[in-house]
């Protein structure tokens, strides 16, 4: 049996307490955040001071056509806003533009991944050329598809459809949603696209090259292996690109300002409508109120499910 000595004169070790231990860990934690603090603060400071100042505006009523009428009105707007149609319908939009882009998007960029995964001559020039149309700048993008593709006389669209004996179409004003879908689609199809990309050239060669080894096609074995592979990345793309899409303005702006009539009208423009051509400065801090709580509900909801299956994956 060992005993353990002490040279005399010689400090005693120092045994480590649960207590030292955390507050050791806890000077480490702030060690590593320190140097993130300044944009912390300032991520406060751009955000939540004028979220802040918002909920304040909604609490009034207030028209700035008319001077001195600035008042407290509580939560009335709150009511207005759940009472007003026009606004009823300003979300149904939302959801229909906002699911449809990024649903058609989402198809098109997996069928598109595919292709580009395989080995061809050219395929980081095509990749290259993929991705452009994400880095064209939103209001850029509009003015392209008001002017070159969906005019009704000189349009690209309307030529291919006269190809095949149909009849010109104004979609700006005969079809709203469609013209605005088709336009985001476009912009983000390359987006979802880099996503699935990813996800294919993270998939193990060996485990094609054994389904293929056991006799399973190509349906079958993207069915079975490809897709539940593709899962989370899909997800991720569906989360992205519905928080940015849902605050789509310059397409609906350039293409239809809204119409006809309400037809086309989402949610952040709406608002705009109601805040710089109404002047209705509490309704609109209302409704963007009520909207940015739905989204946060909402990608809340969406997070969970993708830290979910990102934890079945380990």
């Amino acid at each position: 049996m060992s005993t353990d000595t002490v040279t005399p004169g010689a400090a005693a070790p120092v045994r480590a307490t649960p207590a030292t231990s955390k507050a050791v860990a806890r000077r480490e934690g702030w060690r590593r955040r320190a140097p993130l603090l300044p944009a912390l603060i300032f991520a406060i400071i751009a955000t939540q001071i004028p979220f802040l100042v918002t909920v304040w505006y909604s609490l009034n009523s207030w028209n700035l056509v008319n001077p001195g009428s600035e008042r407290f009105v509580g939560l009335s707007n709150y009511a207005d806003v759940f009472t007003d149609r026009v606004f009823r319908q300003a979300a149904v939009n939302t959801v229909l533009i906002t699911g449809g882009c990024v649903l058609i998007a989402m198809l098109l960029g997996i069928g598109v991944a595919l292709l580009l995964d395989r080995r061809f001559l050219g395929r980081s020039v095509v990749r290259t050329l993929m991705i452009t149309p994400f880095l064209v700048m939103p209001v850029a993008s509009a003015l392209i598809w008001q002017t070159s593709m969906l005019d009704p006389v000189f349009g690209i669209v309307n030529f291919v459809i006269g190809t095949v004996g149909f009849e010109p179409v104004d979609w700006a004003s005969s079809y709203p949603l469609v013209a605005v879908i088709g336009a985001l689609v476009w912009q983000w199809t390359p987006f979802m696209t880099l996503l699935v990309l990813a996800g294919l050239q993270s998939q193990g060669r060996d485990v094609l090259e054994a389904a293929q080894v056991d006799g399973a096609g190509a349906l079958r074995t993207f069915r079975s292996i490809t897709l539940p592979h593709l899962r989370r990345y899909i997800e991720l793309g569906v989360l992205l690109g519905a928080i940015y899409v849902v605050n789509t303005f310059d397409q609906i702006y350039i293409l239809t300002q809204g119409g006809p009539g309400t037809a086309s009208t989402n949610l952040p423009f709406y608002i705009y409508q109601r805040a710089f051509l109404g002047f209705d400065i509490g309704q609109a801090a209302a409704m963007g109120v009520v909207v940015v709580i739905g989204t946060i509900v909402v990608a809340t909801l969406a997070l969970r499910l993708l830290f979910r299956t990102f934890s079945e994956e380990r």
